[in-house]
């Protein structure tokens, strides 16, 4: 019987540089017994070359219709269009960050294609997802960046610096939020020479951003949640948070913003006012801005001026790193699909779903019906 049959096409989103396949992971696949067709150039943008595809296993197509239309399981980064999932084989199993729900049309498609769908951003974050967590490691890129882009736009020195001149003094950086993106933002902060600062309303965070070599900065508000996230904050506390943070801002140099919370717009924490009494040369750079901005005045994909005070608002910001962040990723889509795409069901043909794993059980969508138990009877 005939092996598996997985799909990549080249990503179609704009700016879009990563790719949900290496030649390292594509090799891996093909030594499970699948088949592994790869549109040409689906990993140019990343400096994955079509010949190290085919060195790997891979069998190149021209375009992406044949790469996708009869696989039984297709991977990406960025949902497909709604066309591109009309046209997938019936059934089949979709891997990538998919956001079904964000896109009535995308929602609808894969419901009539009858398609299993797996939103790598529903993967339960719990230790055995770890090495899946697609999240995680693309927010790790993506605080690394922001922080170059920070210092690339800052009129001034990250480290302290002597000179003849006299002596330069460090720059002073805060880091809303101590999330992968966070920790990252601040790790890389400092390597940089800056004088860093981290803030969380989880006090727990105190620990990881101090053990980088960061200040904590105590606001006095605490909004520890469910699943090591924040909850939202409460008028009263968001109201006393702004006016401590207002005044602290007036000495920091640039702010770094990842705050999230899963599910919800970014919660403001940067307001104009606070802008308006930063000192003219200040660096905003806001990695929230896909969802709306920690910051009121940011503009998604643009970076604009304020009174002086430079605020930057970069949309997929990881795929600036597509080499690493494509490595990263794809490591964790094999993790991912290891659960299903084992050797002995590879080799004949099928996907073995255990839907007894919660893995596979939280993250399908749509969710599936458990039919409930029935009632013994006497």
């Amino acid at each position: 019987m005939a092996g598996i049959t997985i799909g990549v096409a080249s990503e179609t989103a704009s700016g879009e540089r990563r790719v949900a396949l290496t030649p390292e992971t594509c090799k891996k696949l093909v030594a499970r017994g699948a088949k592994v067709r790869v549109q040409r150039g689906a990993g140019q943008q990343a400096a994955f070359t079509d010949d190290a595809y085919a060195d790997a296993g891979a069998e190149l197509v021209d375009d992406a219709d044949t790469a996708l239309r009869d696989a039984d399981l297709v991977l990406c980064v960025q949902p497909p269009s709604s066309a591109t999932l009309m046209g997938l084989r019936e059934g089949a199993a979709l891997v990538g960050l998919l956001a079904p729900q964000a896109d009535a049309a995308r929602g609808e498609a894969i419901n009539a294609r009858h398609l299993l769908a797996f939103p790598l951003e529903r993967l339960p974050r719990t230790t055995r997802a770890q090495a899946m967590d697609v999240l995680s490691s693309q927010a790790g890129m993506a605080g690394y960046k922001a922080v170059l882009i920070a210092a690339q736009l800052a009129p001034r020195f990250f480290p302290m610096l002597t000179t003849a001149a006299g002596t330069i003094r460090p720059s002073k950086v805060l880091i809303v939020g101590a999330g992968v993106a966070g920790l990252q933002a601040i790790a890389t902060a400092k390597r940089l020479g800056a004088q860093v600062e981290g803030f969380d309303v989880r006090p727990e965070t105190r620990e990881q951003i101090e053990s980088l070599g960061g200040r904590f900065l105590d606001l006095g508000v605490s909004a520890a949640g469910e699943g090591g996230y924040a909850r939202a904050l409460t008028d009263e506390e968001r109201a006393e948070q702004q006016r401590r943070l207002a005044e602290h801002l007036k000495n920091v140099d640039v702010i770094v913003c990842t705050a999230a919370v899963p599910g919800r717009p970014a919660p403001k924490i940067i307001t104009a006012a606070m802008v308006a009494g930063m000192r003219p040369g200040s660096v905003i750079v806001d990695l929230a801005a896909e969802t709306g901005g920690n910051c009121e005045l940011t503009r998604p994909g643009e970076t604009v001026d304020s009174g002086g005070v430079t605020i930057s608002g970069p949309l997929n910001i990881a795929s600036m790193g597509a080499v690493h962040a494509s490595e990263m990723y794809a490591r964790n889509v094999l993790n991912f699909v290891s659960l299903f795409v084992t050797e002995e069901a590879s080799r004949e043909g099928r996907l073995a779903f255990d839907w007894d794993d919660e893995l596979l059980a939280r993250t399908v969508w749509p969710e599936r019906v458990v039919a409930p138990v029935a009632a013994a009877t006497t």
